[in-house]
């Protein structure tokens, strides 16, 4: 048992009796973090940083999976959500914060004339893809990118083990930046085709014209496009990445960012498909929990009013291009780079012909957990990361660099490990 993480590890024991993987979110568990050099659970946060159970502190670039765009405990957001506390959580009507929500949503978002609230990005995601196939009465679905849990899509996966195979032949899936892959897959189901749904932006930016040509494609089909901005909604532009890349889909799915870290969700689209949400069933009892709703008011209206999106921006921008330094100086091009955008970005590990990608990615946690950095690769920018946390950054991946260069160099990273590696997973970005 490890001295730094020893209460962690033993909620973890305790958690297994009672909860798979002892987590309710697998990017969450022990399946990305490694035993004896993790920690487990989080006590607290406030800003960008949170204290585990043994009460060591972090620097948070995971951020709940992007859901924390403002920083914990952020003043406002949670003022506004203790008052409406005080009115009540959820009721035996809709309450009046669905529709201003809605309001927003519609004012900001080129696609939104109607909305629909879910909890989760998964709950979007699967009832876009059933407006989609009403509208058009088709049932094959297009997909590149990550869009959820549910059988429709997560049966296109290596993680499909409980989906019927029935479902899983419905959904084909196309590689990011290859108009080519999409082309084929209509010319393989011709006028079968219900949706094309995936995400605005990757690994990498758009190429030129790639976004243009999804949308043009779909029309040219009558097929319903969809973009999922789970993660890029309210982290690229107010608007969404549609916004930044000037392409407006049919229906769009929002979720992670939009209440700094409450359970929200949302559909938007063109009226004519929304309006088909009167004849599926998509229905929550909490689809209108007022928490929420008040939480997501509040995050967007700190948002229009304060330089939000430009200090994720600008802040993530020194992130990556530190890191792209560092990569150059320890001269690791050929097994790491700096993926995603700014707002957004991850370390890309490669496999090496002596080591694994998940060895290599074992050690890179280990030290930089190590250094009070909260990370699984990736750079999830919020509001409150400052230049001291940015430079706290830096410098832990200058001494992680240099360590996996001499290690790299001396052939015994795997000596250097303090655990077991991680193992693989599947990929659901490539």
């Amino acid at each position: 048992m490890s001295i730094r993480y020893a209460q962690s590890e033993q909620l973890l024991n305790r958690a297994l009796n009672t909860i798979p993987l002892g987590s309710q979110t697998f990017s969450k568990s022990k399946t990305h973090y490694p035993l004896e050099v993790s920690p487990y659970f989080i006590e607290r946060g406030h800003g960008s940083h949170v204290w585990d159970a043994d009460g060591n502190e972090y620097i948070d670039f995971v951020n709940s999976l992007g859901a924390v765009t403002l920083g914990y405990v952020d003043p406002y957001v949670d003022a506004q959500v203790r008052s409406q506390m005080d009115n009540g959580v959820s009721f035996s009507l809709p309450h009046k914060l669905e529709m201003l929500v809605a309001e927003k949503l519609v004012e900001l978002i080129p696609c939104a004339e109607m909305v629909r609230f879910g909890k989760n990005g998964s709950d979007a995601t699967a009832g876009a893809i059933r407006l989609a196939r009403a509208y058009t009465g088709r049932e094959h679905v297009a997909v590149c990118g990550y869009h959820g849990w549910q059988d429709w899509y997560i049966g296109s996966t290596a993680r499909h083990l409980g989906v019927p195979k029935a479902v899983r032949d419905l959904t084909h899936t196309f590689t990011y930046n290859r108009l080519d892959t999409l082309e084929k897959l209509f010319a393989e189901h011709p006028g079968q085709i219900a949706a094309v749904m995936l995400e605005p932006m990757s690994m990498t930016p758009p190429e030129v014209g790639f976004l243009e040509g999804v949308q043009r494609i779909c029309r040219d089909n009558g097929t319903v496009l969809i973009f999922d901005e789970t993660i890029t909604g309210f982290r690229f532009h107010l608007g969404g990445a549609q916004s930044s890349f000037g392409v407006t889909p049919d229906l769009a799915t929002f979720g992670k960012g939009m209440a700094n870290g409450y359970p929200i969700s949302a559909i938007v689209g063109k009226k004519e498909i929304m309006k088909l949400m009167e004849d599926i069933f998509f229905s929550f009892t909490f689809g209108g929990e007022t928490l929420s709703l008040a939480a997501a008011l509040a995050t967007i209206t700190k948002m229009e009013v304060e330089p939000v999106i430009q200090t994720l921006h600008g802040q993530g921008r020194k992130v990556m291009e530190g890191i792209t330094q560092l990569i150059e100086t320890y001269q690791l091009n050929q097994v790491l780079s700096v993926g995603g955008s700014p707002t957004w970005s991850f370390l890309v590990v490669q496999d090496l012909p002596q080591y694994s990608s998940w060895i290599i990615k074992t050690y890179y946690l280990q030290e930089m957990l190590a250094r009070g950095i909260l990370t699984v690769g990736s750079h999830n920018m919020s509001f409150s990361h400052s230049d001291i946390d940015i430079t706290r950054l830096l410098v832990a991946y200058d001494e992680v660099l240099r360590g996996l260069q001499a290690a790299l160099k001396e052939g015994d990273l795997e000596q250097r490990l303090h655990c077991k590696p991680l193992e693989p997973l599947f990929k659901i970005r490539g």
